[in-house]
């Protein structure tokens, strides 16, 4: 059965994922917290793991938390009015952290978004993303290497258990991923990238 992408639900689920999605998590926490200001250190984006360079695991922690249910839960609400909503909801969420509006669109990098997207829309796939970052980062110590790869690699479980347009998505929000760790893929391979733990 196809998906009819452009119902008034579809368009209401990606503008409410993109709302959601742009709610800068890491920046009102750190800010309640009062750590200095995240865009003014590292990689300067609103992420978890630049939070974890105020030396606050707890923030970084929350923050990780907070941008990975922003695309469960406009996932789960936009699922009730079918499949291609819930999807869209996903696109917008994802997209809305990295552009996020309130901040003149320039925001994190969507890797917790990322798994949270994943684990709404077919949670295997987010174990998978979880376990093969885990494994990466613990042999690595490359935050950005170990979200490479398990992007890569997270959307074979929908394709894995027939769940081709759900798969296809996950492709896209992939590709956007390496997108967004551009820079890090030119430090990587000039072997400059900063390791888990470094506050530069």
């Amino acid at each position: 059965m196809g998906l009819d992408l452009f119902t008034s639900e579809t368009l209401l689920a990606l503008l409410f994922g993109y709302l959601l999605g742009s709610v800068p998590f890491g920046l009102l926490i750190t800010k309640a917290a009062g750590t200095q200001d995240i865009r003014t250190i590292g990689s300067q984006n609103i992420g978890a793991t630049n939070v974890l360079r105020t030396g606050r695991k707890d923030l970084a922690a929350a923050t990780l938390l907070c941008d990975a249910l922003k695309g469960t839960i406009a996932i789960l609400i936009a699922a009730r009015w079918g499949e291609a909503p819930a999807m869209a909801a996903a696109l917008g969420a994802f997209s809305g952290h990295i552009f996020p509006v309130w901040l003149k669109f320039k925001g994190g990098k969507g890797v917790a978004t990322f798994l949270g997207c994943l684990l709404g829309l077919y949670w295997p796939a987010g174990v998978v993303f979880a376990l093969v970052w885990l494994a990466v980062a613990k042999v690595t110590r490359y935050s950005s290497l170990a979200a490479l790869v398990a992007s890569a690699v997270a959307p074979t479980a929908f394709f894995a258990s027939g769940q081709g347009a759900q798969g296809l998505m996950g492709l896209v929000l992939a590709a956007m991923i390496f997108f967004t760790h551009r820079a890090n893929i030119a430090r990587l391979l000039a072997g400059a990238e900063s390791r888990i733990g470094d506050r530069s």
